[in-house]
Parts: C-alpha cells; sequence; structure tokens
C-alpha cells in the first residue's frame, strides 16, 4: 500500500487512522505501545513518530510506503 504525504510528515497513529488500518487513535496506540509495528525495519514504538516521506511501516501484513 502506498501513502502519499500532503505535508511534511504525519504522526504515526495518525496515519493508521488516515487509513482505516484501526477503528479509533486509542487503537492504534496501543498497536504502537505493544510493539507490533515496524518502522524501516526496526520495531517503532512512538505514537507521535514523524513519518517522512521514504519511511516504510508495517504492521501485521500490511506494508505502507510514504511518498
Amino acid at each position: 500500500m502506498k501513502y502519499e504525504l500532503k505535508e511534511e510528515y504525519i504522526e504515526l497513529y495518525k496515519l493508521f487512522k488516515l487509513l482505516d488500518l484501526v477503528d479509533s487513535g486509542a487503537e492504534a496506540k496501543l498497536i504502537i505501545a505493544d510493539g507490533h509495528v515496524k518502522r524501516n525495519g526496526e520495531v517503532e514504538l512512538r505514537k507521535r513518530a514523524k513519518i517522512r516521506s521514504g519511511d516504510v511501516i508495517e504492521v501485521a501484513d500490511v506494508t505502507v510506503e510514504v511518498l
């Protein structure tokens, strides 16, 4: 899946909400805090991590390429 940034960055939990990968921001924050998210191959635990163009986000069987 690809996502094209409209601004300089998007916070990780907001990206999940925007792409309908979760039902709520609270669910997104739990998934992140529990260590189920990888950013560029490494576990990302920061809910508000600034996701920028070129980042690759992995959660469960979904890979998001940020453009």
